[in-house]
């Protein structure tokens, strides 16, 4: 007669067991440098060799601040970090105060929606990218999945910043994240999609207390 089938219960504690509500435990992971962000991602930090989807309410409400202490990181480990055709040339002086290596730093202007793809796709391939922003309207599921393939490759972070209208829309991103100020000048971060458990409740990230 065969044996019956182990109840998912009795497996010992030191089984290697990921429940449906918890956050992926093993993940290669860049530190953020907000602890309370950190705690509810996968590995502790922003995914590498993934891409992440930051859907902004509206420009300016700290995107860029929430990336800052991990981009220090970055430049400072001996790769580069690349913005590819940002709405505003990024202020020096600010990402230097940031903690940023500035030699490690390229700014790539390209203004069709395809130049701009290409040279994200080229920059998350290349082995010294530790991390790249792309600001690209209006992108479809092949090309998503060009970058996430390109972020496999070489083991970078890749950030893409999407309008608001995208987060109806399924992705293959492995981190999607909705920021919108709040009233006390915190950050909001709804977690919509992460490699483990959904987080109902949005994370309040104080942009000027980062670890």
């Amino acid at each position: 007669m065969p044996r019956p089938y182990s109840s998912v219960g009795r497996q010992p504690e030191h089984c290697v067991l990921w429940r449906g509500e918890e956050c992926a435990r093993i993940a290669p992971a860049l530190p953020s440098g907000f602890a309370a962000l950190d705690r509810c991602l996968p590995g502790g930090g922003w995914p590498q060799g993934a891409l992440t989807e930051l859907i902004v309410h509206t420009q300016g409400v700290g995107e860029l601040a929430l990336l800052m202490p991990a981009c220090a990181r970055v430049t400072h480990a001996d790769r580069s970090l690349l913005f590819v055709a940002p709405p505003h040339i990024p202020y020096a002086p600010a990402l230097a105060a940031a903690g940023l290596n500035l030699a490690r730093l390229l700014l790539i202007k390209a203004e069709s929606r395809q130049d701009k793809l290409w040279a994200l796709e080229q920059s998350l391939s290349s082995p010294r990218c530790g991390a790249a922003f792309g600001w690209v309207e209006n992108i479809d599921d092949r090309s998503l999945r060009r970058l996430q393939l390109a972020c496999e490759r070489s083991g970078a972070c890749g950030f893409l910043f999407r309008p608001k209208s995208a987060a109806i829309n399924a992705s293959v991103a492995a981190l999607r994240l909705e920021l919108s100020a709040c009233d006390d000048g915190s950050l909001a971060v709804r977690i919509l999609k992460r490699r483990g458990g959904m987080l109902a409740a949005p994370v309040l990230i104080d942009l000027q207390r980062c670890q």
